[in-house]
């Protein structure tokens, strides 16, 4: 490992200009590694020669893991498995079941359980997430969470009657637990994957011989990720229309039409096909994925520990950074109104269509096909008119707040505001058009506003960030419609939701900004590199 910071990890503080290129100096491996050792966190060199180079294959395989873990036997076909058993389990008479010490509603249970499977996740990623983030266990922990989603997806087999619904409330959280933590730990390779194609390296190699200046490599670092996000996602919306198609041919084999009984089993049947997708493209991944260093265990700490240490040094960090920490605030918001605003049209979604299987997967293949063309249409627009990430991501903001109002016009009229099954198709489209690209730029900004070296340590604060705001808009949301008339205005949220992405969207549009981060963590690791030097000299 290279002893002073490697050109793709950290900025030059000795450059006065952005535009003038300057040789960085070099010191001995072995004296960096020593010292970066022995006063904290050595942060894995994501460009250096001595990590493996990210070869076409080894892309194409991570590729495949998503397209497998693409949500539908968890996130999607589990839910509506979840609210299905439930809506026939609940007596015509009141509607309610008793759920967490009270009678509630339907809708009510699915957002606090959604709630309690948040909750979790952010307590697990405090605890277990060290295990990606230091050593190179990612990959580990990885298969160690992919078999028991398996598992989870396969065991929906035996839940498909109304009396075990409550079989199915422990399926449908531990489920959305194990598919989100394996979708964060896919993640955690993208910042290794990207910094290490040939092209990169190339140009990490042109900056540290002074060939291109410190913004010409940020600009091409910016879109070789923005480039492995969006065609990620672009390829996993393709193959998930494939698979979506294969399961319009069994639906039709099980004849989900037949009778309630048959749309419960075509429900878990779906879920079980899913699963199976998933485990067969998640084996290339698990075997290609090369071996890459992470962050080592700092003096005093151990790998529990070091979770909770991490947790803290990050917050602690984050305050010298202004930008990060304003978008951070703006993730925490916008995050949660997204995530919860998706959890309570997929509600009102169920009960519009009451719960027929064929119907909601004629909606899965048209959202899904309509989030393909979305993301490859913002990747081309900017790739084609090199407009920045921080731009596309402003339009993004745009569609969130305009789908929340979409909802909030609900509570006034029935003609308007999810109340339709014609609504419902015009909102897989505009959804997978113009919404789900938040999935993809998010991250993208997220990797915008770290500090190099520090990849492992705010992807992780973001992500704990992420989960705790996402268990509170649901628990939020569930109140709400415990506390409207007749405990079953399932549109009330949708005034908190809308207020919420409002004011975070107004926030992140015009007090963050890239180029003042970018000149933020070029000083924040000055100082770093200069107090490591204080100390190296006493």
């Amino acid at each position: 490992m290279s002893s002073t910071p490697d050109p793709a990890v950290s900025p030059r503080p000795e450059e006065a200009q952005d535009d003038v290129p300057v040789k960085q100096h070099q010191k001995s491996a072995a004296d960096g590694d020593a010292s970066a050792s022995e006063h904290g966190v050595v942060a894995p060199v994501l460009a250096s020669p001595d990590v493996p180079e990210t070869s076409r294959w080894e892309i194409w395989s991570w590729y495949a893991y998503y397209i497998g873990a693409n949500g539908l036997s968890l996130f999607n076909f589990g839910p509506t498995a979840f609210q299905n058993l439930l809506s026939q389990a609940a007596p015509e008479d009141t509607g309610l079941l008793r759920f967490a010490g009270r009678d509630r509603n339907v809708n009510s249970i699915v957002l606090l359980a959604n709630g309690i499977s948040f909750a979790l996740q952010a307590a697990l990623f405090i605890i277990i997430g060290s295990y990606a983030d230091f050593g190179s266990g990612r990959r580990w922990i990885l298969v160690f969470w992919s078999v028991i989603s398996f598992g989870i997806g396969f065991a929906w087999l035996g839940v498909h009657v109304p009396s075990k619904w409550e079989a199915g409330v422990g399926l449908y959280i531990v489920g959305l637990i194990c598919y989100q933590l394996t979708l964060t730990y896919w993640t955690a390779a993208f910042p290794s994957l990207a910094r290490n194609t040939p092209h990169l390296k190339e140009a990490a190699r042109a900056y540290a011989d002074g060939e291109i200046t410190q913004a010409d490599y940020d600009r091409q670092d910016e879109v070789e990720r923005s480039r492995l996000s969006n065609v990620a996602f672009c390829i996993q919306s393709v193959g998930e229309v494939v698979i979506l198609a294969i399961i319009v041919g069994i639906l039709f084999g099980v004849d989900v039409k037949a009778s309630v009984e048959a749309n419960n089993w075509g429900l878990s049947v779906l879920i079980a096909f899913a699963t199976a997708v998933w485990l067969v493209l998640s084996i290339p991944w698990f075997i290609i994925e090369k071996k890459r260093p992470g962050l080592k265990i700092p003096p005093g700490q151990n790998i529990v520990s070091v979770g909770f240490w991490q947790f803290q040094e990050a917050v602690t960090k984050i305050w010298h950074l202004k930008q990060s920490l304003i978008y951070l605030v703006g993730y925490f918001l916008l995050g949660d109104s997204l995530n919860t605003t998706v959890t309570v049209i997929a509600t009102l979604q169920y009960e519009i269509v009451d719960y027929d299987t064929l119907t909601l997967t004629y909606l899965l293949i048209v959202g899904i096909v309509a989030q393909a063309v979305g993301i490859a249409a913002y990747w081309w627009i900017q790739k084609r008119y090199d407009i920045s990430a921080k731009a596309m991501f402003n339009t993004v903001m745009v569609g969130i707040v305009l789908l929340d109002g979409w909802g909030v016009i609900g509570n006034w009229t029935n003609n308007f505001g999810f109340h339709h099954v014609w609504e419902i198709w015009v909102y897989q489209a505009f959804y997978g058009l113009f919404v789900c690209q938040w999935y993809s730029y998010s991250q993208i900004i997220i990797s915008s506003v770290t500090p190099r070296g520090h990849e492992f340590l705010f992807f992780s604060l973001f992500t704990i960030i992420g989960k705790t705001s996402s268990f509170i808009g649901p628990f939020v949301s569930s109140a709400i419609i415990d506390a409207s008339p007749g405990h079953d205005n399932n549109s009330a949220p949708f005034y908190f939701l809308f207020a919420l992405s409002l004011v975070s969207a107004v926030g992140l549009f015009f007090f963050l900004d890239l180029d003042k981060s970018a000149r933020e963590q070029e000083a924040f690791l000055a100082q770093e590199k200069a107090q490591m030097a204080a100390a190296d000299s006493e």
